[in-house]
């Protein structure tokens, strides 16, 4: 197996351990998706290294496994049993660890692979788990993993005071172009949380890295995150989770497909072209998801391709989307109602976008080409200045 361009965070710690792991009894925050180079789990690996150290695992949203495919859809606990150690669900009657699962640990490891966009729960569930090791005066070491998107283009407005949720507990934009480590200095700053925070930074890592560039191997950190190209396209499409529409799941392309029974796929593919789209290429198509929204029904929709990673701006993208059904299909393309990821009040759309500007406005009417820039405008500026402070990479 070729050896990959960069190292990761566990990795990285393994070759040269922590002083913080002498001899400590650590828990560990992690997934399926926690592997090194060789697939290998990063709770075996870590157990092998510091035999008898490793005492509890922790996972987010969606379980250990991946096993979950939906928000709101809770795991339990458990037992890793080639470890014999408990598995302790944070996406579960709580979502932050209690005092009793942190009992008798010298430290957290965290190791997620995040994909870089806001409403992923993965970096809130960091949060949390900073807040809780905080209250007990517990150290937390990140092992970073690389940004699938790269760490230079940012994407989306920022979300606004008055829309926080566990899909978004700061100000930051929806494609925030952090990697999970220097998320959690951020944050741990943003939040005035006051952890004692640690990043095993990674080897190799540049900022301009898309994943296929960095030799790692890819395992879904979600279900419906089955390979990296998803990534790419997820800062956008997310949004469609807000919406009647189906998003894709219950197909084997999440988020690169979108429809609903009422949609004839070649007027949208024909009234997408009239927006900048960049790189990528919109396919009418038909599709029939198996589960979740419209599920046994054939939708008419797109699917899309990119043919440039560098130059997508999926954000942008989908504010046309939604731009087009507006004005093609009038009320027959309408919002979710709550609940959503546990906001039983606010409309899913506004929590997902941020505020209540992209509802709004595709309401009232507003589905020019100009209108849709301004509704995916970011203060890039601002966003490099508040969060420069805690890059690792160059």
């Amino acid at each position: 197996m070729p050896q990959p361009a960069v190292t990761i965070g566990v990795e990285v710690l393994l070759q040269d351990p922590r002083p913080a792991l002498a001899g400590a009894r650590f828990g560990l925050l992690m997934n399926q998706a926690s592997v090194d180079s060789r697939f290998r789990y990063a709770c075996d690996v870590l157990a092998e290294r510091c035999p008898g150290q490793l005492a509890a695992l922790f996972s987010p949203q969606h379980g250990l496994w991946c096993e979950e495919q939906d928000n709101m859809i809770e795991t339990g606990h458990g037992i890793y049993r080639p470890l014999g150690i408990p598995v302790h669900s944070l996406y579960s009657e709580t979502r932050r660890p209690t005092p009793e699962m942190l009992e008798g640990l010298d430290c957290l490891l965290v190791d997620l692979q995040d994909v870089g966009t806001r409403v992923y729960t993965f970096i809130w569930t960091v949060t949390h788990c900073l807040e809780a090791c905080a209250e007990a005066g517990i150290p937390v070491v990140v092992l970073d993993r690389p940004n699938p998107l790269g760490g230079e283009v940012c994407e989306g407005p920022i979300l606004e005071a008055g829309f926080t949720s566990f899909i978004g507990r700061a100000a930051i934009p929806m494609r925030h172009a952090l990697t999970v480590g220097e998320m959690a200095l951020l944050t741990n700053r943003m939040l005035d949380i006051g952890a004692d925070v640690q990043v095993v930074a990674m080897q190799g890592w540049r900022r301009g890295m898309y994943w296929w560039e960095t030799g790692c191997p890819w395992v879904m950190p979600s279900p419906n995150m089955p390979r990296p190209e998803t990534a790419v396209v997820y800062p956008g499409q997310v949004l469609v989770e807000g919406t009647t529409l189906s998003e894709g799941r219950g197909t084997t392309t999440p988020f690169e497909v979108v429809g609903a029974p009422y949609i004839e796929p070649a007027g949208l593919a024909a009234a997408l072209a009239d927006y900048s789209t960049p790189g990528l290429t919109i396919r009418p198509i038909r599709f029939r998801p198996t589960f979740n929204k419209w599920a046994g029904r054939s939708c008419g929709g797109v699917a899309l391709h990119f043919t440039d990673a560098r130059a997508v701006r999926s954000y942008s993208t989908t504010v046309a989307l939604f731009a087009c059904l507006r004005r093609l299909y009038g009320e027959q393309f309408s919002w979710l109602p709550p609940p959503y990821e546990y906001e039983e009040v606010l409309m899913p759309i506004d929590i997902l976008s941020g505020s209540t500007r992209l509802r709004e406005a595709i309401d009232s009417g507003r589905t020019l080409p100009a209108d849709v820039a301004q509704l995916a405008e970011l203060n890039v500026e601002q966003w490099r200045e508040q969060s420069s402070g805690y890059l690792l990479y160059s």
